[in-house]
């Protein structure tokens, strides 16, 4: 019952918001997920590839999964064939390797680009330069199957809100500055994923259009699962 209010709470506060909730279920178990699912969510995030696999199988079909998590070249043929968003691409490697499979599965995949915005080595993700570099190359440029729908970035895990404005902020500028650069005809290019449990409203406050949320969701992960 408590997953289903939570999952009421965030409906009403991003309700008008311009912004979805992305309910990271990672660790969790199918029980908690259908408890989300009955809420109304339909929109799930997983950091591993076998977990969100796994569950691919056993869930509605009619679910939206987005990988958030650092992911392999080699473990994208497996959520190939139904994964709705990449968020975390993180070179251009990785997004060819995504092309290839999205060609061999005959499907679009949506891709955002992870950009590192936070204070700490332990976080993945493109600089600034990095990703023009990859959107101005004629790799990317050939690519059909790839779309890129915006940016993604994990703040620093700190109390300061100054701190996460400043990250959030340079996250939102940045994706102003690519979609006037790369994206000015593409409407499909309108995401910044930015914001989790802990600092998801100043995030909204500075223009996130998904935040992903799991402990204020499903409680405290079961790392056993």
């Amino acid at each position: 019952m408590a997953i289903a209010q939570n999952i009421n709470h965030f409906q009403d506060k991003l309700k008008n918001s311009g912004c979805r909730l992305i309910a990271v279920s990672k660790t969790q178990p199918y029980e908690a997920i259908m408890d989300a699912y009955n809420a109304g969510q339909r929109v799930f995030g997983e950091n591993k590839v076998q977990e969100m696999v796994a569950k691919q199988e056993t869930l509605p079909k009619d679910i939206e999964w987005h990988l958030i998590g650092h992911l392999q070249r080699n473990k994208v043929k497996y959520i190939a064939p139904f994964v709705h968003t990449i968020q975390s691409v993180d070179s251009l490697k990785l997004l060819q390797e995504i092309e290839k499979q999205a060609i061999r599965y005959d499907r679009p995949i949506n891709c955002l680009l992870q950009i590192y915005i936070a204070e700490e080595e332990t976080k993945f993700g493109l600089s600034a330069a990095e990703a023009k570099e990859i959107l101005a190359s004629p790799e990317f440029k050939a690519m059909e199957r790839v779309q890129i729908t915006g940016v993604m970035g994990i703040a620093t895990n700190t109390t300061s809100t100054t701190q996460l404005r400043k990250e959030f902020r340079f996250l939102k500028n940045l994706f102003e500055e690519l979609k006037k650069d790369f994206f000015q005809q593409e409407a499909t290019f309108k995401e910044i994923s930015m914001g989790m449990s802990s600092d998801y409203e100043l995030a909204l406050a500075e223009g996130s259009t998904m935040i992903r949320v799991g402990s204020s969701i499903f409680g405290a992960r079961n790392y056993q699962v």
